[in-house]
């Protein structure tokens, strides 16, 4: 049984850690969807051997940005988002989206899920990581962008795209990802910025932000641990 979250969790490590024990990628062709500043991208594309990246983004000033990098060889970088991925049928093993399926439109979900299982091979892989509803990071986040909704929205698509048959759930877990900001001026350019929704933040509620995360300050910067769920979906052959 699926679940949105789940009390107590203690494992704390990077994603790609989850990734490394979820799938092997050697070989494999692979369509991240929303793959943003490509950070994810490239720890993919350069983690192990033989794989082909094809990375999608609709936001086009992050394209745009992607598109001048030029030591990854292995990606294809492109302009598109999760509900027409121009890709033919059945051309891939792997689809990633990393915390990206709530940003999607609610009434485009379903197409996205739909697109995913027509461009995956039988037997091929959907990793979904989504952020769970939780934490102090969570917290600061909901003062300026409150993602409840969005986040059970998508959650539900997932619920169905396995009810329907679409998709088997092969494994769910959760995890905590260490978050780190180097200050809030980074905070402010990477998240509050951001250029696919840049908000614009009345004088006090920036206040209150910048104050609820200054607590979390230290020497080094701001530290956060945010719960993450994964579903790892397979396709049926």
């Amino acid at each position: 049984m699926m679940q949105i979250a789940t009390e107590g969790i203690d494992r704390i490590c990077p994603e790609i850690e989850v990734i490394d024990e979820c799938l092997d990628l050697d070989g494999k062709r692979i369509i991240e969807l929303g793959c943003g500043r490509a950070d994810i991208t490239r720890i993919i594309a350069t983690g192990g051997a033989n794989r082909q990246v094809v990375a999608l983004e609709v936001d086009q000033v992050q394209h745009a940005i992607n598109a001048r990098i030029t030591d990854l060889p292995n990606v294809a970088f492109r302009l598109a988002g999760a509900e027409a991925i121009p890709e033919p049928d059945a051309s891939a093993d792997v689809v990633f989206m990393f915390k990206s399926l709530h940003h999607v439109p609610r009434e485009l979900m379903g197409n996205a899920l739909d697109e995913i299982a027509r461009v995956l091979r039988p037997g091929g892989y959907a990793y979904f990581s989504e952020p769970v509803y939780a934490g102090e990071f969570n917290e600061i986040l909901r003062l300026f962008h409150d993602e409840k909704q969005v986040r059970e929205a998508a959650f539900a698509a997932l619920e169905h795209a396995v009810a329907s048959g679409r998709f088997e759930l092969a494994r769910e877990l959760f995890f905590l990802a260490p978050v780190h900001f180097n200050s809030f001026a980074v905070f402010e350019s990477a998240v509050i910025g951001v250029s696919h929704t840049q908000h614009r933040l009345p004088p006090e509620l920036y206040e209150q932000v910048r104050e609820r995360f200054s607590r979390h300050c230290g020497p080094d910067g701001a530290d956060f641990l945010q719960p993450v769920r994964v579903d790892l979906l397979r396709k049926g052959r």
